[in-house]
């Protein structure tokens, strides 16, 4: 990775963001937040800052074996006031899913329980963006204070300043990533019908 700067973040629920840094999801599930506006949620940002949030999460949306990560997440909560920022993300492809039955193949691919994959699918107007990311951390998170502006169901914000990757390594070494990545996209292409 060339060392970069950027500002923009995305927010990602925090045990889903430690999922991504440990290795356990290698993709981004989105429907987009309320405040997306007519167009819906659109990937404006080919690389970012993940921007871990404790709203909304719950253990009811993660899968069983995903248990872990919600109190994982909360023991790395900087405290009231402040965010810590240590991920980086690249955007590897946009995959926008139109068909319900593409989900069950996902499972193994994802953190959260089937049920909470399908409602994000079925919100509003079906369909659901897949976006695999590959991920690099950074030595120590940088900590910074939290702001109203980062507020809202959104999901892109812009940090006061330009962060640099400087030192962030790849959380899967580039062989173990191509084969994930080979593995999430045989689940997401359909089965062709002889």
């Amino acid at each position: 990775m060339v060392t970069t700067t950027g500002r923009m973040a995305f927010k990602e629920w925090a045990a889903v963001c430690e999922a991504l840094r440990t290795g356990r999801q290698i993709a981004i599930y989105r429907k987009g937040g309320i405040h997306e506006g007519r167009e819906g949620f659109r990937v404006d940002h080919e690389a970012f800052w993940l921007f871990p949030t404790y709203e909304h999460q719950s253990q009811e949306a993660l899968s069983q074996e995903a248990a872990d990560l919600l109190e994982t997440s909360r023991a790395s909560y900087p405290g009231a006031g402040r965010l810590a920022i240590s991920l980086w993300a690249e955007v590897q492809d946009v995959v926008e899913l139109n068909d319900a039955s593409t989900l069950p193949r996902l499972s193994g691919h994802h953190v959260y329980d089937a049920r909470t994959l399908e409602e994000r699918f079925h919100y509003r107007n079906p369909g659901l963006f897949v976006l695999p990311v590959r991920i690099y951390q950074l030595p120590e998170p940088i900590v910074l204070p939290d702001s109203p502006h980062f507020g809202g169901c959104r999901s892109w914000v812009d940090l006061p300043d330009e962060l640099s990757t400087d030192g962030a390594q790849p959380v899967l070494s580039d062989a173990e990533f191509s084969a994930r990545l080979k593995e999430l996209n045989a689940a997401l292409t359909p089965p062709t019908t002889a």
